[in-house]
């Protein structure tokens, strides 16, 4: 028996009345919510630290801003060696970094919110194993073994990207909003975020980084299934190129610095998806010849 047959007849041995799926899918679902609401509780007890740590890149850049004055300059590196700890930041008052809310709930469910982003992170582990151990009965034992480095891929990337975020994109974004204020003639317009929406734009720019970063796995899986091959994505780079610039304008706040950040690592997680989906190729022609 070669290792085609052995694999129908495992999947063969393992399938089951419809019902016993639907138990089954019962189970791991409970699993699924039971892990969200218990990492969701642990999130919402520590909501007001967990905003603080968001809002340490805003604080960062703030300090360099009223240090140098709003037609200063500030070294990118310093604002983001500031916000990873790694250099000391100027003294500043605190009591000028503000964020505001203007309804009474507001900031209670912004910290659900936090709270419930937070919880999808700490809980995915949980969930990405429930849901592999719910399809790995139906794929074959080659397609199992290809699937597991993704749930692992998966995660580190959109870590990668929501770190790139942290570090470098968010303290870009707000050092370039309070360069923005208008100061004279007895006006100040100056930046006062409120609470909502200082999460709103953390959250949408760490979904749209981490999801973006998700090209090489996405491009693999592509090539794991002869739907995509090397040379294709190599001839079409030009036009990658183009897409990604599209996306990063889309996905960004409207300024060319932020689209580059977002731009330049995609166009280099293309090239790397192009290399992935080669070995694929190798390796298949390597099981062909044998």
């Amino acid at each position: 028996m070669n290792s085609l047959d052995r694999d129908e007849a495992e999947i063969e041995a393992s399938r089951a009345p419809l019902m016993d799926h639907l138990i089954e899918l019962r189970s791991r679902l409970l699993v699924c919510v039971v892990a969200f609401v218990v990492a969701f509780i642990a999130c919402f007890a520590f909501s007001a630290k967990l905003y603080l740590f968001l809002v340490e890149p805003y604080v960062v850049s703030a300090a360099f801003h009223q240090t140098v004055g709003p037609h200063g300059h500030v070294s990118p590196f310093d604002l983001i060696l500031g916000t990873a700890g790694l250099i000391p930041v100027p003294d500043i008052d605190h009591q000028s970094v503000k964020l505001i809310y203007t309804a009474p709930l507001e900031i209670l469910f912004t910290k659900m919110k936090l709270a419930g982003l937070g919880a999808v992170i700490l809980a995915f582990p949980v969930l990405a194993w429930q849901l592999y151990r719910f399809v790995a009965p139906g794929l074959y034992r080659n397609e199992r073994g290809a699937f597991l480095p993704f749930l692992v891929a998966a995660p580190l990337l959109f870590m990668l990207g929501a770190a790139l975020v942290y570090y470098v994109m968010l303290p870009f974004v707000m050092w370039f909003s309070l360069s923005q204020a208008i100061i004279g003639d007895g006006v100040a317009a100056e930046l006062l975020p409120k609470v909502s929406d200082y999460l709103n734009l953390v959250t949408a720019l760490i979904l749209a980084f981490g999801l973006c970063f998700q090209l090489p796995v996405v491009m693999t899986l592509l090539g794991l299934a002869g739907l995509i091959s090397s040379s294709v994505m190599a001839k079409g780079r030009r036009y990658a190129i183009v897409a990604v610039v599209v996306v990063a304008a889309v996905v960004t706040p409207p300024d060319p610095i932020s689209q580059l950040m977002l731009a330049v690592p995609m166009v280099l997680l293309y090239e790397v998806s192009i290399w992935c989906v080669r070995i694929i190729e190798l390796r298949r022609g390597k099981e062909a010849a044998a």
